[in-house]
């Protein structure tokens, strides 16, 4: 059981500083499994409590984070019934001003097991709320399972311990370190990444030019525990290699040794050493899935275990995180959502620079000592990994 003080917490980071506050005139939308209903029953209390309405989404425990459909329609349903999204649906998200989503799973098994091309409808399927969700003030932050624990290869005492220790730490510091780096990604032309490959024993290089997006802090807004810097490069112009060493889990599946190669912005040719299946069903998904939709820093310190969860390894300070399929729309423009934002977003898609994909998956290379990680430039800038933060060298 975990305290009710640290739930508290918790909860509070969420709603005051994550979303930036909550009062009248707010619907927040609270989403989650029954599992993690500690942690939404607090927030949804403090939401009221606040003036604001809560809108609590539970989801069902064969369903992967609450998409439009489950595995059971994954697996049974026809295209034509994929297709039959409720009005209803798309109205809950568009009505809602904020979005809290608590990540934890009862058992994952239930949405594991499902063919490329299941998976691949049902992302697709799921991506135009994914896309609303992301247009509003968001956070997404993990809840401790024992389901987890066990991904995990941890006890759930262990588990649960290093998860709530980390979600109910003050993020505000890490802006400082943050903000050194952010000129660098703001007026950079391009970023060049080495990495080892240790069965071939060379180093690959991977370029991809970024003068066209800016630097988005994430000091707690987006994920919490967070700590990252991070930009949308143009997704056309990513050339060479790279080899991704740190495990990921992905639809309940373990992603491990990752090697992908890029020619004109494209993924030609890749594979894994563990979880080739998975790394395929993602992709090919789509035509955007062969393309990167972000780049970014691990900028958290305080992570001094890493784990699997996507939400977790990403953040570790010292690593560099690359996203398989979709941009971020904010990287490229201050206000997506004026017409002048608009705009310029039409332009970036068809000249090819901003990606479009059901998939957005992020796959985490370690520049700490032992890890495959090489060399980090912004153009003629080196980054080095000092004290848990990338600094520029010298």
């Amino acid at each position: 059981m975990i305290d009710q003080r640290d739930l508290e917490t918790w909860a509070g980071f969420l709603l005051d500083h994550s979303v930036g506050g909550v009062g009248t005139g707010d619907r927040v939308m609270i989403k989650g499994e029954p599992v993690c209903w500690p942690l939404i029953a607090v927030l949804e209390r403090k939401v009221i409590e606040s003036g604001a309405v809560p809108d609590v989404y539970l989801v069902a425990p064969n369903n992967d984070r609450g998409k439009v459909w489950s595995a059971a329609m994954g697996r049974g349903a026809s295209v034509e019934q994929l297709e039959q999204v409720p009005s209803w649906h798309r109205e809950r998200y568009q009505s809602m001003t904020k979005y809290i989503e608590v990540l934890g799973a009862e058992d994952p098994s239930q949405y594991m097991g499902l063919e490329p091309a299941q998976s691949q409808a049902l992302a697709a399927a799921d991506r135009p709320f994914a896309d609303i969700r992301l247009s509003k003030p968001w956070v997404i932050t993990l809840y401790p399972t024992s389901a987890f624990a066990e991904l995990e290869e941890m006890s759930m005492e262990d588990f649960e311990t290093f998860i709530v220790g980390a979600s109910t730490v003050d993020p505000t510091p890490l802006r400082e370190a943050e903000e050194r780096i952010a000129p660098l990604i703001h007026d950079g032309s391009e970023v060049r990444i080495v990495t080892r490959c240790p069965n071939e024993e060379r180093d690959l290089t991977l370029t991809m030019n970024i003068s066209q997006g800016h630097a988005a802090l994430s000091y707690g807004l987006r994920n919490f525990p967070d700590g990252e810097i991070f930009t949308s490069p143009d997704a056309s112009s990513v050339e060479g290699e790279i080899f991704v060493d740190l495990p990921i889990t992905n639809g309940g599946h373990d992603i491990k040794g990752i090697y992908l190669n890029f020619e004109g912005g494209r993924i030609v040719r890749y594979r894994a050493e563990k979880g080739q299946d998975q790394l395929a069903t993602i992709i090919e998904t789509d035509d955007g899935s062969h393309r990167l939709g972000e780049v970014a820093l691990g900028m958290n310190p305080g992570l001094d275990r890493v784990l699997k969860h996507p939400l977790f390894v990403e953040k570790v300070g010292g690593t560099l995180h690359i996203a398989i399929g979709a941009s971020y729309e904010h990287c490229y423009v201050e206000d997506p959502d004026s017409e002048e934002g608009r705009r310029r977003i039409a332009e970036l898609e068809a000249d090819g620079v901003l990606n479009r994909s059901a998939q957005h998956v992020d796959i985490v290379t370690d520049f700490r000592p032992g890890g495959c990680g090489v060399s980090v430039h912004i153009d003629d800038v080196q980054l080095v990994p000092r004290d848990g933060v990338w600094v520029a060298a010298g």
